[in-house]
């Protein structure tokens, strides 16, 4: 029979928590209650002047991004302290937001750095579990088991960061590869008769990949009312793309001259092709050294003993 004392002294932690947890949580879903959560004046007219005003626009998507309002209310001046050490200590917020934008991504500088800080705090965690585990397996120094737990969460960090190069690579070698012939189907809708806006409206409805995105961005924006040949040097700025620059940049200078665009476009899916190609030639240079590693230490061991066995196999017989 257990003692009533040690009872509730082993269940007091726990208890202390899930009564924390469920106070966080039915305080969290009494702030989603419209009639506990009815938004001020400001937030009332923040979207119908979104479109005018850069103030309200991120006034919207902050209380649109805002699942949970107690907590938000709670952790977000914490966060954005922690968001500011961050940015920094690893700084770079501006090559950050080019890799948002080549990857696609949706999300701000200020959502990474919370991304990063929840990479850091996973790290942490696995690094405690870790050292935990290698102290209980052998006696550990407490100055090892601190840098694993650092090492690991400064790792959690650097990955989130590594992943987001990764996709914004892989996505800028999927335009690349697009770009050649998505000028030459703009050439032939022009050579057809179309014009330049129907020409991308029709590559952006037909096509599905990465560079048909971009350029129905860019069609929403000259909708909206913005010149194209500005909203194509804002979409080739975001990319940082050296032939899809090159590419606006004339098509920018063929109308503002009035010069004929199919042939622009030609040219220039012509170019695209060929810096593939010296791209292509450039990494088999590269990699030559790399494709020899199989051949010395794979396929030539294995032919001499192929070549050698048979004669040291008939000597041991013979003798």
């Amino acid at each position: 029979m257990v003692p009533v004392s040690s009872f509730a002294t082993g269940l007091g932690p726990w208890a202390l928590a899930c009564g924390i947890a469920l106070g966080v949580g039915l305080w969290t879903l009494l702030g989603m209650v419209p009639r506990f959560a009815r938004p001020r004046l400001l937030a009332r007219v923040a979207p119908h002047v979104s479109d005018v005003s850069e103030e309200a626009h991120a006034m919207q998507r902050a209380r649109n991004a805002e699942a949970f309002p107690v907590l938000g209310a709670l952790l977000g001046p914490v966060l954005a302290r922690l968001r500011r050490i961050l940015s920094s200590v690893l700084g770079g917020g501006a090559s950050v937001e080019l890799r948002l934008h080549q990857a696609g991504s949706r999300l701000t500088l200020e959502a990474f750095r919370s991304r990063q800080l929840v990479w850091g705090v996973i790290g942490l965690g696995t690094g405690t579990v870790l050292a935990t585990v290698l102290g209980s397996l052998r006696p550990t120094p407490l100055i090892l088991a601190v840098a694993v737990v650092i090492v690991a969460g400064v790792a959690g960090v650097l990955l989130c960061d590594w992943l987001l190069q990764r996709r914004a690579a892989s996505r800028i070698a999927r335009i690349t590869a697009e770009l050649p012939l998505v000028l030459e189907f703009l050439s032939l809708s022009l050579s057809a008769g179309e014009g330049i806006l129907d020409a991308l409206r029709r590559v952006a409805h037909v096509s599905r990949g990465e560079l048909s995105g971009e350029l129905g961005s860019v069609l929403a924006e000259v909708n909206t009312g913005l010149p194209l040949s500005e909203s194509l040097t804002r979409c080739a700025r975001q990319l940082q793309l050296p032939a899809f620059t090159r590419c606006v940049e004339q098509v920018t200078g063929a109308l503002e001259r009035g010069s004929p665009l199919a042939e622009v476009l030609r040219a220039q899916a012509q170019d695209a092709r060929d810096d593939t190609k010296r791209h292509l030639l450039e990494v088999a240079g590269k990699k030559e050294v790399t494709m020899l590693i199989p051949l010395v230490f794979l396929i030539l061991p294995i032919t001499v003993i192929f070549a050698i066995f048979p004669g040291v196999f008939v000597l041991q017989l013979g003798f």
